[in-house]
């Protein structure tokens, strides 16, 4: 990425900048979220390790098959909180699928490495007391945004019985990555990012998804939104290259951009929630 232009790169990954309306989202998020937790059965800042972004909010379903789907939120790593994201819980619960919000904590405290990190032991959390809450340990998915999706993409990557060996090879069942950065190396380049998230060429190349395997064949599900910049785009096009044999389908949201884009997931008769519903063979 030597040749790379940052003043290309920093407009192009401003998302905040590109849809200056992005205010308006975040507070029906949140206004949504709160509904959503007065409303719904809950279990909230449940501890899946030490640290204090190491929690998660469980939304459990009490029909369906077990299925639970793990979210993780996006932010370029260094800002939101699941509590964000609880509005994704009533159309999910009611489909029969249990939603599990995770927290991680952000950059600069932490570095990206360290993310991917904590969310394995959040997966492997959920596996472990699937049981307790009603779940399936062997019906565990994910689904992230944004920087949430490279996250996501990575927990397909892991090799879980070198991190635990208790663990199944293919603990994850499938993953929904919606609007990701699967190859950090360009974020080195953006100034108003580099800082706090800490990257050279090696440590971004490390947290790569695109660059390495699916450590199972558990589906990818893919989707970027139609307003978004060219480099979401790419991003989203070159994972679909590079995990090929795993795609299970990239799904097509004309007329979202960045923000927008998730909002499809707390949508019965959204695209994307359908591909949620495919990818955990939810379908048929």
């Amino acid at each position: 990425m030597s040749d790379a232009d940052p003043a290309f790169l920093s407009r192009e990954y401003n998302n905040r900048e590109l849809f200056p309306d992005h205010p308006r989202h975040f507070a029906r998020w949140q206004a949504d979220s709160a509904r959503a937790r007065s409303t719904m059965t809950c279990h909230l800042d449940l501890a899946y390790g030490a640290s204090a972004g190491e929690t998660l909010d469980l939304f459990p379903s009490r029909k369906g098959d077990g299925s639970v789907l793990m979210f993780i939120h996006g932010g370029y790593w260094r800002s939101l909180d699941k509590k964000d994201f609880s509005y994704l819980a009533p159309a999910l619960v009611d489909a029969g699928v249990s939603l599990a919000v995770v927290n991680y904590d952000l950059c600069p405290k932490v570095t990206i490495e360290r993310i991917v990190q904590q969310m394995l032991a959040a997966s492997a959390w959920l596996y472990r007391n699937a049981e307790r809450y009603g779940m399936d340990e062997e019906r565990l998915f994910v689904s992230g945004h944004s920087a949430g999706a490279q996250l996501a993409a990575m927990l397909l990557a892991a090799l879980w019985p070198a991190y635990d060996r208790l663990l199944p090879r293919d603990l994850v069942k499938g993953a929904l990555a919606v609007s990701g950065v699967y190859d950090l190396r360009p974020l080195v380049h953006v100034n108003w990012l580099s800082g706090d998230l800490r990257l050279d060429e090696t440590a971004a190349l490390k947290s790569s998804p695109a660059f390495l395997p699916p450590a199972t064949r558990a589906p990818l599900y893919l989707a970027v939104g139609g307003l978004e910049s060219s480099e979401f785009k790419r991003q989203n096009a070159l994972l679909a290259q590079r995990w090929k044999p795993v795609l299970g389908g990239d799904v097509a949201m004309p007329g979202r951009d960045h923000f927008t884009v998730i909002d499809g997931l707390a949508d019965p008769a959204n695209a994307l929630f359908a591909g949620a519903r495919r990818m955990m063979g939810l379908h048929k």
